[in-house]
Formats: structure tokens, C-alpha cells, sequence
């Protein structure tokens, strides 16, 4: 890598400060805000080059778009030579990596994935990953804790200890999740990602980032900054009547393999149309990565993979599907 790398940490790593003992020495760890700040000027200011990577898992999208707000206050000469990267991961990304840990867990355990909480919506999507991880595992137990939150880890083993198992792992879906030492029947399933996983998985990051900006000049905050668009209420329309106009364009730089080109015809007096399509065929979604290809297999509707035919819902679908599906 060259220049300095800067990993910026939101809630899932406790401002950053998980990520210490995960990533190595020569990577700067912030909370953003002023420290990312002073760290870029720094850089800058003894000619250094700098990368900065938002270390999200997927679940906190407004941490990229603070991050690209927090680097537009920088004067032109900081923000020159200064790249944004892509997300760490995405939630396809962990649901993978989740999914790996479960297959070292007897499938009589039951599995409670495991983060600290965010928001409401940010919440919601633990909820999503661990219906995606029992929907393509073999335990038929998984439930979720929300450290600082509602359930939180006790009654997350209450849980699972109700539901019969002998057992709770823990598995973590995010960087600030300690070993649960002095829980009765439970254990820990982590970490998330071994500490040279992580290397590689940065490293990569950070490589996409630098060769953008060599090849076109995109030092990656524009885009950055409409990361949170449709995180929360951004699209809900309330019981009340009203007229608002969707003029702007979804353009997310990736289709989704499906399209909506219905319209849809709401109470509040207006209509619109979503013509866009949505897919994960982008370079930061659920494929393989440089850094952790380990993680990631050949799903069974991949060409040639078998004839099992793939599983369609709104959303992500991560890219480790098991030919095999435990019975509901």
C-alpha cells in the first residue's frame, strides 16, 4: 500500500476501537469526525498520499456518507492526493463470512448472531442476515442479540436455551463482540475475520481506490456521500396524504438481475415509476475478493454448478448458497 491508510469506525467496531489487535500497526485507526480530520491533514501536510476506508460491515451506511461529508471540509491541497474507498464489506459479504463460522458449529448448537445496536433500520438488517444464515445452514436455531439493545445477549440465550438447544455460540456480526465469558451454555464462534483475512480484504479496498483515481481522477466522495439515500424513512410514505416528487434518479452503478418496471399508484395523490433495476454485480458486493476468497464458494445456480435454481427475494443474496437445506 502506499501512503496512508486510514480505517474509519462506526458503531460495529465501537469507534474504531475494536479494531485494534485486527488490523496491523501501519493502518490508522479513527471514529471520523475531527480525528479523521487531523490525521489526513497530517498526511497531506508531509506529502503523504491517503486511503480512507469506512469499516463497516453493511450495517452502517451513514458512516460512509459522514465520512465523505467529513472529507469534503478538507481545502483543495488535503483533498488532493486523498481517496475514498469502497465500504469494507457489505451485508452479502457478512452473511458469508457468518455462514463460514456456522459450518464449525455442531449443528445441535443454536446460533445467535450477534452486534451492537444502531438504529432501528440498522437493527432490522441483523434480523435479515440471520434469516439469510439459517435460510442457507443446517441449524435450525438462529437467533439475534443486540448488545445495548432489545433482545440483548441474555435474553438471546434465553432464547435459544427455550427453543431447546443444549448450547448458544455466538457468532459475531461485527467488530465490537467480546468473547461472552461467564454466560452459562454458551460460547464463542468468533472472531468474525482472522487477522490476515482482514489484511487482505483492506488491501483490496484500498487497491480499487488508488486505481480509480490514477485511471479517472474519481476520488470516490461523490459517490460516497448518497451511500445512507435509502437508509430509513428516506421512502416511506405515511397514512396522510401527500404530493412529493421522486425527480432524482437511483443510480447505484450496479443492477440487481431484476426489474421493476411497474409503477406504483399510492393513496397520497401521485404515482411514480421505478424503471431502474437493481442488482449486485458491482465490484464491493458478494464477490470474490482478493483479500477473502477463502470465504467464498461457487453457488449451486453458478453455470454448471448443478440444477438447483436460485433463490429470488428482495434483497442481497449472498453469494455461498449450500446445494443442501436443512427441513423447516
Amino acid at each position: 500500500m502506499t501512503g496512508r491508510v486510514i480505517a474509519v469506525g462506526g458503531h460495529e467496531s465501537d469507534g474504531a476501537a475494536a479494531l485494534t489487535g485486527v488490523l496491523g500497526p501501519e493502518v490508522v485507526r479513527v471514529a471520523g469526525g475531527r480525528e479523521l480530520v487531523r490525521e489526513v491533514r497530517s498526511a497531506r501536510a508531509g506529502g503523504e498520499r491517503v486511503c480512507v476506508v469506512p469499516m463497516t460491515l453493511g450495517r452502517d451506511p451513514s458512516l460512509v456518507a459522514d465520512t465523505a461529508r467529513t472529507l469534503l471540509a478538507l481545502d483543495a491541497s488535503e483533498r488532493a492526493g486523498t481517496v475514498l474507498a469502497e465500504p469494507f464489506a457489505t451485508t452479502a459479504h457478512l452473511v458469508g463470512w457468518l455462514r463460514t463460522l456456522a459450518t464449525r458449529v455442531p449443528d445441535d448448537r443454536a446460533l445467535l448472531v450477534t452486534a451492537p445496536s444502531g438504529d432501528p433500520f440498522s437493527d432490522a438488517d441483523l434480523f435479515r442476515t440471520a434469516r439469510l444464515v439459517r435460510q442457507y445452514g443446517r441449524h435450525r436455531t438462529v437467533e439475534v442479540a443486540l448488545l445495548g439493545g432489545d433482545p440483548g445477549l441474555a435474553e438471546g440465550v434465553r432464547r435459544c436455551r427455550a427453543l431447546g438447544a443444549p448450547r448458544v455460540v455466538v457468532l459475531p456480526a461485527a467488530w465490537a463482540v467480546p468473547e461472552p465469558t461467564g454466560v452459562p451454555h454458551t460460547e464463542y464462534g468468533g472472531p468474525l475475520l482472522s487477522g490476515s483475512a482482514a489484511a487482505g480484504v483492506l488491501a483490496s479496498r484500498v487497491r480499487e481506490a488508488q486505481d480509480r483515481y490514477e485511471r479517472s481522477g474519481d476520488d470516490g466522495v461523490a459517490r460516497a456521500l448518497a451511500a445512507d439515500h435509502d437508509h430509513g424513512h428516506a421512502h416511506s410514505h405515511g397514512p396522510d396524504g401527500h404530493d412529493h416528487d421522486h425527480g432524482h434518479s437511483h443510480s447505484h452503478g450496479h443492477s440487481h438481475g431484476h426489474s421493476h418496471g411497474h409503477s406504483h399508484g399510492h393513496s397520497h395523490g401521485h404515482s411514480h415509476s421505478h424503471s431502474h433495476s437493481h442488482g449486485h454485480g458491482d465490484s464491493h458486493g458478494a464477490g470474490p475478493d482478493p483479500g477473502d476468497d477463502h470465504h467464498h464458494r461457487t453457488p449451486p445456480h453458478a453455470p454448471g454448478a448443478g440444477t438447483e435454481p436460485p433463490v429470488r427475494h428482495q434483497g442481497a443474496v449472498p453469494d455461498l448458497v449450500p446445494s443442501h437445506r436443512s427441513p423447516r
